[in-house]
């Protein structure tokens, strides 16, 4: 066709002079809708009567993939996570994956990535995300340009370094080149309200930027069957408390509660290593404290999620009193003009410092003022449930559940307060008395589905119960693997947990190696840790022979200290540098051979 030639185009000299004004991205995605508004039952009419097939344009129609990452730590990121699939996949073609399942290396293949990340320990990527976090951080991180990207983090406000692993990813992302397709929310305790409002967000943003595609597709998700429990967190069931029992000795520092939680007929099902999600009361001394502080009596009617209740009814089912915040404290500045406390909110590092030391009712008796009930609830977060280890095997306790709780108790002003759950199920709920529970599954942390495997389980203190279910649940499958525990607690003869029935599983043959760290039983200290290197040899047979590694207990500490004990190890057995040593232990996380359950 000459130069001098017409073009007569099929659409008005006004709507081409339009388009001009388009950028290249808004000209793929008209192209794309257009496209798709042309086809009728998988064909394009022309005006002359021709037919084209849809595959004729597929580069210019085709949609930009969408890929959502869920990091979890107890299951919140996961659920949101798939609420956002569900709403995207709508009008989108979707991938929901796993960050356990999701291969780091290939990241830099995506075009719009969103993240659903939550925060354990002291600001570190949830644990099925720890090995996206660590390539993503390292030297071998890839150039993300030209992928777009968006992340929601959860997390907990009493906490620090709140929702900072979300907080990190997003930064990383963007220093990595990718583009920010939406500002990055930090979701507290009550998350749902703000992740609803991001999942919104995204989806308006994606409506103007993505083809619509009828295709949706599903990314390889965890084998095991999906959970067909009728209740959960927001639908708990009321099952009753039928036994507590000490498991502490009178003269250990620690109070560790044996407690067995009757199901009836609820039909709830769990596999070893899940949780039980646990929604408690809090302690009515607490609550007639906290009510004398700021001159309320209590009984006063309150509008609460649309159900008419007493004050004191709220204080006690529906709001948290045994979490301080930084939050709280300048919420309650803002209502309480004494100067001590307006210098305190003015120090971050101080106010910090005097959260971590001082209970929320602390702040209301050291700084007493009358509030209106109304002030008083708009300065509490939501009660939430808290998450226990289940420590049985349904195999072996049929419609029971058993959780090994440790009673946090602390002084302040003289008075002796506990923990808001372990209070209530360690001490204050009565035998017979009703609990509102549910299980959280934990896909993460599971025994190896090929029973011949050996396994070693290292733990400390109440990390000790998922070990219990464990073994309760390879001696009902008749397991041929052998099973190795490393347990530490302060002392053999005050804090050994469950001694009796570890010895009668050592005597059976099904415990075939144990060793134990009682740090108060001499004069130096030792630790799991300490063991995991006196073991060194054994231990890195186990693993060049195919072993699964559990570690269960506390994540700012211990974990860290086993973590690099591991590592340790692995680098003097294998003659490996720190940085080999490294890729061992990640390569052994993503064969889901190294599994941690740390709180």
């Amino acid at each position: 066709m000459g130069m001098n030639d017409v073009v007569k185009l099929p659409i008005s000299t006004e709507i081409a002079e339009q388009l001009k004004q388009l950028d290249s991205l808004q000209l793929a995605w008209l192209s794309g809708y257009c496209w798709g508004q042309a086809t009728q039952n998988g064909a394009i009419v022309l005006p002359s009567g021709a037919v084209a097939t849809e595959t004729a344009p597929a580069t210019a129609a085709a949609a930009r993939t969408i890929t959502i990452i869920s990091a979890s730590q107890t299951g919140n990121a996961r659920k949101v996570a798939e609420q956002l699939k569900n709403k995207l996949s709508e009008q989108h073609s979707v991938t929901l994956v796993s960050a356990a399942d999701y291969k780091a290396k290939k990241i830099n293949q995506e075009q719009i990535l969103l993240l659903v990340t939550s925060t354990q320990g002291d600001g570190e990527p949830p644990e099925e995300a720890v090995n996206l976090h660590r390539f993503l951080f390292g030297k071998k991180a890839p150039s993300l340009a030209g992928i777009e990207f968006a992340v929601l983090g959860l997390g907990d406000s009493s906490y620090p370094n709140f929702c900072q692993a979300g907080k990190d990813f997003d930064q990383r992302f963007a220093e990595l080149g990718a583009t920010r397709l939406l500002e990055r929310a930090d979701c507290d305790l009550d998350y749902q309200t703000t992740a609803s409002q991001w999942i919104e967000q995204i989806n308006q943003v994606l409506a103007q930027q993505v083809t619509a595609t009828t295709t949706i597709q599903q990314a390889p998700q965890n084998t095991e069957k999906s959970n067909v429990n009728q209740y959960s967190r927001e639908n708990p069931f009321s099952a009753t408390l039928s036994v507590r029992q000490k498991i502490t000795g009178r003269h250990s520092t620690k109070d560790v509660e044996h407690i067995e939680i009757d199901l009836g007929d609820s039909g709830l099902s769990y596999q070893a290593g899940d949780a039980l999600g646990v929604w408690f009361n809090n302690d009515p001394a607490l609550v007639e404290e906290v009510l004398t502080a700021v001159a309320l009596d209590g009984d006063q009617q309150i509008t609460y999620q649309n159900n008419s209740l007493t004050l004191r009814q709220a204080l006690t089912e529906h709001f948290e009193l045994t979490q301080n915040t930084a939050r709280f404290v300048k919420g309650y500045a803002e209502l309480n003009p004494q100067a001590e406390l307006q210098a305190l909110i003015a120090d971050p590092q101080q106010l910090q410092d005097y959260v971590v030391a001082t209970p929320l009712v602390g702040v209301l008796q050291t700084y007493p003022t009358k509030l209106t009930a109304e002030q008083l609830i708009s300065l509490l977060r939501p009660l939430t449930p808290r998450l226990y280890s289940i420590a049985s095997a349904q195999s072996e306790v049929g419609e029971e559940v058993h959780l090994t709780v440790g009673v946090v108790r602390y002084q302040f002003n003289g008075k002796t307060y506990t923990g808001g759950a372990s209070g209530f199920l360690g001490e204050r709920l009565g035998e017979d008395e009703e609990v509102k529970v549910f299980v959280e599954s934990n896909p993460n942390f599971r025994l190896p589905q090929d029973p011949t495997r050996n396994i070693i389980m290292v733990g400390a203190g109440t990390g000790i119960a998922p070990f219990r279910a464990f073994m309760q649940q390879r001696a009902a499958d008749e397991a041929s693997g052998e099973n190795w525990l490393i347990f530490g607690n302060q002392t053999f003869t005050e804090d050994f947990l469950y001694q009796q029935e570890w010895q009668d599983y050592a005597k059976q043959g099904l415990l075939n190696r144990y060793h134990f760290a009682w740090s108060r039983d001499q004069q130096q200290k030792i630790y799991v840790q300490d063991k995991i290197r006196e073991q060194a040899e054994t231990l890195w047979q186990w693993l060049q022979q195919g072993a699964y590694l559990y570690v269960c207990g506390d994540a700012n500490k211990m974990a860290k200290d086993v973590e690099q004990a591991l590592l340790d190890v692995i680098s003097q057995q294998g003659n490996l540098t720190v940085e080999q040593a490294e890729d061992y232990l990640a390569d052994l996380r993503e064969e889901k051979r190294y599994q941690r359950d740390v709180y």
